[in-house]
């Protein structure tokens, strides 16, 4: 059997290491059942933020997407009132 050095270059590409990635869930897993989730609730809302202050994505969460739409919603409604800060600065800005 003749080999031409297409198909040898093919089988030492298929040889290469495949690097899998495995995300470990958030034990941040709220069920609507347990508890509401409600605006005035700032120690839960402050659990579904990161240090910068953005909203965890669902698959960090633990959220289904009806919990996750609430949970945004809370969050945005305590901003707006003032319950929670846009943003959290861990350092002060400097030149």
């Amino acid at each position: 059997m003749i080999f031409s050095k297409r198909n040898t270059i093919k089988k030492k590409q298929s040889k290469q290491k495949i690097i899998v990635v495995v995300r470990q869930k958030s034990k941040h897993k709220v069920s609507l059942f347990q508890g509401t989730i409600d605006y005035k609730n700032v120690v839960l809302l402050r659990k579904f933020l990161t240090a910068e202050g953005k909203i965890l994505p669902r698959r960090v969460s633990g959220l289904n997407a009806k919990q996750q739409r609430y949970m945004s919603k809370a969050i945005k409604n305590a901003r707006m009132i003032g319950f929670i800060p846009y943003i959290k600065h861990s350092q002060p800005f400097r030149f």
